[in-house]
């Protein structure tokens, strides 16, 4: 029996989409603001009021340093920075995270992180950085492979904190088995680099995208992780032909072989046998509409 065709995206989350995509393209994107965005696409109900509450959330824990007396006014070294961050966030707040949190979809989502004080190393790093940054502190994100942290300070002084570890400070070898204990890899200076908010963002995509692929019931989370990823100015162009396959496993045939052979039209300059495999798999896909 041919499935039925797919119902139309409610407005609302079209209007997410929307906002998603233009905030993604200005001058300065905002981490906080594509984050609850993407909260919001895993829950719609969230709303307008959810996303301005988060944010109001960020805003209040940034004042709580100030008031708290952790951090006087004036020119802070980085050290002080992450120490009363550290403290702020980790020991009065309570964001930390644990091994369990990777198989939460909700360890992945802004809105919930803030709520529960519980997440994945990306995002609790995500929160480490909006209320550092509104407390005027020198912060990014460092995207060290397998372990997202934190960095503060100019390269020559750089202090690096791990959010999902209660916000320890790291030393050179601390970074250096992070990396090589989750890859493998050696410590390379490029990793320290800040990292761009919207790699921060297709990473945080890229694991809902994960947690979704060993739950074959939630394609509509891979779904729309993908689609989201879609709408950034830059993004892998094996995205589409991911979204085709997605559309065929939830039974949209047609509209997934169409798809595969545009990607299969890009790819077969440079690829001409991968271009044939996907064209393969665009038949078979039409040949489940009989």
């Amino acid at each position: 029996m041919r499935p039925e065709p797919p119902e139309p995206e409610p407005p609302e989350t079209d209007d997410i989409r929307r906002r998603f995509a233009e905030e993604a393209r200005t001058d300065r994107p905002d981490l906080a603001t594509l984050c609850l965005l993407v909260g919001a696409e895993a829950d719609p109900a969230l709303g307008e009021a959810g996303i301005d509450a988060a944010q109001a959330e960020l805003d209040r824990l940034a004042e709580l340093d100030r008031l708290a007396g952790l951090l006087p006014f004036g020119v802070l070294g980085a050290r002080a920075w992450a120490v009363a961050l550290a403290e702020l966030l980790a020991e009065r707040c309570g964001f930390e995270g644990s091994p369990a949190e990777y198989q939460r979809l909700d360890a992945s989502l802004l809105p919930v992180v803030l709520r529960r004080r519980r997440g994945l190393p990306i995002l609790l790093s995500v929160v480490w950085i909006e209320v550092a940054r509104r407390a005027g502190a020198p912060v990014y994100g460092v995207a060290l492979p397998g372990h997202f942290v934190v960095g503060f300070g100019a390269p020559e002084e750089r202090v690096l904190a791990d959010p999902f570890g209660g916000g320890r400070l790291l030393t050179g070898a601390d970074a250096e088995l992070l990396v090589t204990g989750t890859t493998g890899e050696a410590l390379e200076p490029a990793m320290l680099a800040p990292a761009d908010p919207l790699d921060v963002v297709l990473r945080v995509l890229n694991n809902i995208r994960a947690w979704a692929a060993t739950r074959p019931e939630r394609t509509d989370v891979s779904l729309w992780a993908v689609e989201l990823s879609l709408l950034l100015p830059s993004h892998p162009a094996r995205l589409r032909y991911d979204r085709a396959q997605l559309l065929v496993q939830r039974g949209e045939f047609r509209r997934g072989a169409a798809e595969m052979d545009e990607y299969a039209q890009v790819v077969d300059a440079v690829e001409p046998s991968t271009a044939e495999a996907i064209r393969r798999k665009a038949r078979a896909a039409r040949a489940m509409l009989n």
